[in-house]
């Protein structure tokens, strides 16, 4: 299969590389076109990915047009924020048997929008059908040494999820289906907001009780939040729910986790996303899930102290008094 892979961080890069070792002809984008002119140079993205070498079927283009026009399939690996801006810079082009497969998690700001909205709404002529998401615990430094990974491919369309499974799945990249559009999207983009609240629990010298609270009532913000817009409550236990948010709370590839620990101690956003050359998805997010939240009624206190934090310049140490010491509940409400 012809793919283009629209984004050429980490984790567009990963791909890209992992699809032309599948055996499809890859055409990896990059936004700026002297970094798409040194990558196929140089034939390693030596910014995000060093040390991984391109295949052979792996080219880079600075020309979305030229990049997307055979392309049976197009992974769209650029930040949330900027979804909707690339895709509709092709919607000028046929999209008739093509198929979206969305790789970047998060909320859009001011709409409220989830990644498969987004593109929906750029790219006139699509159909439901022709739209994936590729989700799950899958930091790109391990996927890209081929370290065993397990992912979920999911549409509202199975023969769609299928195709994705095909496409994506190698002997140590395992991808399953789901057809829970709204459950995976939702869960796969707050788990990010939550990584933030572990990350600020690491930085404020917490332990494992804190980390392990953090992770079971962010999961139950994720699940109350995901059953409101429709999703299917079994998704949570899923890979792109419990699965993703275990990893990205945890790991030490986590950039959301990484910006919460410097908040954590004591550090200003700014400075901490001014020394980032990646995007921490969760930051954006956290403000696009309070404002959607407080629209639909879904209480959020994790999701809301760190945007408090993030935003507001709440001292990390006030909102954990805050948040411990609110009226107490039944676990399930």
């Amino acid at each position: 299969m012809k793919i283009a892979v629209l984004g050429a961080g980490s984790w567009g890069t990963t791909l890209a590389v992992l699809l032309a070792c599948n055996g499809h002809e890859v055409r990896l984008w990059a936004h700026r076109p002297e970094f798409a002119r040194a990558l196929e140079a140089e034939r390693e993205n030596k910014r995000y990915l060093r040390g991984v070498v391109f295949p052979p079927s792996l080219h880079v283009y600075e020309n979305l047009q030229e990049t997307v026009g055979q392309a049976g399939m197009i992974v769209t690996a650029v930040p949330s924020q900027a979804l909707r801006e690339t895709a509709s810079a092709c919607s000028g082009i046929p999209l008739d048997g093509k198929i979206i497969v969305n790789v970047a998690k998060g909320i859009e700001l001011g709409t409220g929008k989830r990644m498969s909205e987004v593109l929906q709404e750029s790219l006139p002529g699509l159909t439901p059908s022709q739209i994936a998401v590729l989700y799950g615990p899958s930091h790109a430094e391990e996927v890209a040494h081929e370290q065993p990974t397990t992912v979920v491919a999911c549409s509202t369309c199975e023969e769609t999820a299928r195709k994705v499974q095909e496409a994506f799945h190698t002997r140590f990249f395992r991808v399953y289906i789901n057809t829970d559009l709204v459950g995976v999207e939702i869960a796969g983009s707050v788990k990010n907001i939550i990584a933030i609240a572990a990350g600020i629990s690491d930085g404020l010298g917490f332990g494992d009780n804190a980390k392990a609270a953090i992770i079971t009532r962010g999961l139950a913000e994720i699940s109350r939040l995901s059953a409101c817009l429709g999703a299917d409550p079994m998704t949570m236990s899923g890979l792109s729910g419990i699965g993703d948010l275990v990893v990205t709370c945890l790991s030490k590839h986590s950039r959301n986790r990484y910006v919460g620990e410097q908040i954590g101690k004591g550090r200003k956003l700014d400075e901490v996303i001014s020394e980032m050359n990646m995007i921490a998805e969760g930051v954006l997010t956290s403000k696009a899930v309070v404002e959607l939240s407080s629209r639909l009624g879904v209480e959020m206190p994790i999701t809301r102290a760190v945007y408090e934090m993030l935003f507001e310049d709440k001292p990390a140490q006030q909102a954990i008094l805050e948040l411990m010491n609110r009226e107490p509940k039944s676990e399930n409400y």
